[in-house]
């Protein structure tokens, strides 16, 4: 599997927080997307829109940290609870295989399918309670 990364959860400050972590890291962000740019059924109400989507920084050689806000529409943030283990697989099979076998028991909260951005995504939390997303890009495998 080429990546894990850490994906941080935030209530509407994660872009001061990833600003934050960027002066400290330094680098640039990968990538930095906002609700107002995904279609529709993403965005939940018209105040939120500006807040991220997805923001990614490196802070190694081979570690991302990710992060996004959770809109109101996605449930409530618990902080201290606010990470996931985001998996990023090299092939679709695996991205399936890892996400059918840690998911079982547990609670799915999006199922594994392509998604708007290209990438096959998904998000569950495992029959422990440890939360798990699983992103294939075949465009740009990390």
């Amino acid at each position: 599997m080429p990546a894990v990364n850490p994906y941080l959860h935030f209530s509407g400050n994660c872009e001061e927080v990833f600003n934050f972590y960027k002066s400290v890291f330094g680098g640039e962000f990968l990538t930095f997307m906002r609700f107002k740019d995904s279609p529709p059924e993403y965005r939940g109400p018209e105040a939120e829109w500006e807040w991220v989507m997805h923001v990614a920084l490196p802070v190694g050689e081979k570690t991302v940290l990710m992060g996004s806000d959770t809109p109101s529409h996605m449930g409530q943030l618990t902080v201290g609870n606010n990470f996931t283990v985001a998996l990023h697989p090299g092939s679709e099979e695996e991205a399936r295989r890892l996400f059918d076998g840690l998911s079982a028991g547990g609670k799915v909260t999006m199922p594994l399918m392509q998604q708007f951005w290209g990438s096959w995504f998904g998000m569950f939390d495992d029959k422990f309670g440890v939360g798990w997303m699983v992103n294939f890009d075949p465009k740009n495998p990390l």
